[in-house]
């Protein structure tokens, strides 16, 4: 017999901002800490804090960690954005 994995899903906030100073995209995710990431354009950003959401993920799973889901509603999106992009 092979061995199952259980998948679930949640549906994370991905906050997104310009940094004007440093000239990127900063996206975190405030119900993993705040991870954060950054992309020189807006989809780069919402890429990468992808890439860590999932990283993160794998890291808790392998060193065997609960993750901190308490506030997150299971069984939806992986990750959802909230778009804090500003008209110019």
């Amino acid at each position: 017999m092979g061995s199952e994995t259980t998948v679930q899903s949640a549906r994370l906030a991905i906050e997104i901002e310009w940094d004007p100073e440093d000239h990127v995209w900063i996206a975190q995710v405030p119900a993993l800490n705040h991870l954060s990431t950054y992309g020189e354009t807006y989809q780069e950003a919402v890429d990468r804090c992808r890439e860590a959401i999932l990283g993160f993920f794998e890291a808790s799973r392998k060193e065997g960690l609960p993750l901190p889901l308490a506030d997150v509603e299971a069984e939806t999106l992986l990750a959802s954005l909230t778009d804090h992009r500003r008209a110019s």
